[in-house]
């Protein structure tokens, strides 16, 4: 009896299955195709490996552990700021798995941006855009400056007399075109590149400092009180980029799967690179590797020492470039497609399928900073940093409240997610609390300044398009959508509400209102 009712169901099934697949062979196609507003980056490109690589990359795990191991070295915590390291790590995942709850159900080329629209009003979500986009712009000032800087630091190890501002600016638009063309050339291309470069500098930099002299260690010093917060922002800010994956959610095989284990799995590994880092400079190992690359052959290293530290260090500043250009050209993407920026950042290649405006606008405002970069705060970068960090903190903690009202309104929290985010809004806002006392209290005001103008661009930004680009307010939150031609003929039709979204609606039903 099971097996006939078994069989029954079976032949239902098949004769429904058989039904459709033939009246899919009859079906006229449709006379108006329904596109995703994402669908011009070509979708189902991008393997696991592709995201993985596209988020290491924006990290720079290998020019990370260098400057970690530096602090560790000049601070001296010890243990303190060993164990400081890990639970920042932790706290960065938990930041993660708050991404992934979008990720889950979503995938959007804004990233942090479009996601935090389905859980926030809408100045709030032009604040996270604006946070995101001086994040990623400021991170790619940074390390295109410090790639062209790096790259002199090769040519004067090899006695080649090249110095001043001026080499400094050509080599860094030289870097930026460079960049440019890999970046348009195509997505795979880019991705599986930036991946073999920042591993293979990584390794090298790992292999250094294992091969460093098992030293006795450096004496530690009891952590003063600001010692802690200084490290939470070097470590936050060495792990910045962890979630650039979620860009390319449209451009992903299985985007839901796929580039949520990249969010997780990207600072997990940085984090344990950077224990290793701190690790390295408690014991001495990373004192050759440190001193090889801030000071040269001066520190007493060897030649060769000095060249394997700083080419491992210039590739990885050359991925990450790449990285935020990739990650930075789709937010531009996304914000030219609803409006709430220039409609021609929307602009796709038509045979390579990447967003060349949006490409050579982050790049041509990433060489005027890396002028002013190189002019200001070469020398001394904390003004520049911290502005940076703010930015970046005031991001995560605002996706973090986000997700906890995005998660309460379509009935899918629970214990862990509201205890994960509300913690992560804890941490978010104590942090900026304490910089903003800290910077009053010293007199140091770019930390407080930076929080007090992050925070108000959303509002800011907000009043001017209801001024110049209105429509455009109703039209934010753009993701990847179903399109015509993922339907089966004769299944459904795809109609376009009011506000412009695809609805499905049966093939048999009548035109209603909204046609």
């Amino acid at each position: 009896m099971a097996a006939n009712r078994s069989g029954g169901r079976w032949s239902r099934n098949g004769g429904a299955l058989g039904a459709a697949i033939a009246r899919a062979r009859t079906t006229p196609p449709p006379t108006q195709q329904v596109f995703s507003p994402l669908g011009a980056l070509g979708r189902r490109q991008l393997s696991q490996v592709d995201l993985i690589g596209q988020s290491l990359s924006t990290i720079a795990p290998a020019t990370g552990m260098i400057y970690i191991a530096a602090w560790m070295i000049s601070a001296r915590p010890g243990l303190v700021g060993l164990a400081a390291i890990v639970g920042i790590t932790a706290v960065v995942v938990a930041v993660a798995f708050c991404v992934t709850q979008f990720t889950r159900r979503l995938a959007a080329a804004g990233s942090l941006y479009s996601f935090a629209f389905h859980g926030l009003p809408r100045r709030a979500t032009l604040t996270v855009g604006a946070a995101l986009l001086l994040g990623y712009l400021g991170i790619s000032i940074s390390v295109l400056a410090n790639s062209a800087v790096s790259l002199l630091g090769i040519a004067a190890a090899l006695d080649v007399p090249l110095s001043g501002s001026g080499p400094m600016m050509v080599t860094a638009a030289m870097v930026a075109g460079l960049v440019a063309v890999i970046a348009v050339r195509g997505v795979r291309f880019a991705t599986r590149a930036i991946l073999v470069v920042e591993v293979c500098s990584l390794a090298l930099i790992c292999i250094l400092m294992l091969a460093g002299p098992d030293a006795a260690g450096h004496p530690t010093t009891p952590p003063s009180p600001g010692t802690l917060p200084v490290l939470a922002l070097i470590v936050v800010l060495s792990m910045a980029g962890f979630e650039s994956a979620a860009f390319f959610g449209p451009e992903a095989r299985r985007p839901l799967t796929t580039v949520s284990r990249a969010v997780l799995v990207t600072p997990v590994v940085c984090g344990s690179v950077f224990v290793f880092a701190a690790w390295a400079a408690l014991t001495g190992r990373a004192d050759a590797v440190v001193a090889a690359y801030f000071d040269g052959t001066a520190s007493g290293v060897s030649l060769a020492m000095v060249l394997a530290v700083k080419v491992g260090v210039t590739c990885s500043w050359l991925a990450c470039t790449l990285g935020c250009a990739q990650a930075g050209s789709r937010l531009l993407l996304a914000m030219g497609v609803e409006g709430t920026a220039p409609r021609s950042l929307s602009r796709v290649h038509p045979r390579l399928r990447t967003p060349y405006v949006a490409v050579a606008s982050f790049l041509l405002a990433g060489v005027a900073g890396a002028w002013a970069y190189l002019r200001f705060f070469v020398q001394d970068s904390t003004a520049f940093d911290g502005f940076v960090e703010v930015a970046l903190v005031i991001a995560y903690t605002l996706l973090a409240v986000s997700c906890l009202r995005f998660l309460r309104r379509i009935g899918e929290d629970s214990l862990s997610t509201t205890a994960v985010s509300v913690g992560m809004v804890a941490a978010g806002a104590s942090l900026l609390g304490y910089l903003v006392v800290d910077g009053v209290a010293r007199g140091q005001w770019v930390l407080p300044v930076a929080v007090l103008l992050i925070g108000a661009s959303g509002t800011a930004w907000a009043a001017a398009l209801a001024r110049l680009r209105p429509h455009s307010l109703t039209t934010m939150g753009a993701f990847d959508s179903v399109e015509t031609a993922d339907l089966l003929p004769g299944s459904g039709t795809l109609i376009l509400d009011d506000a412009g979204r695809p609805q499905l609606v049966s093939a048999h039903a009548g035109p209603g209102p909204r046609e």
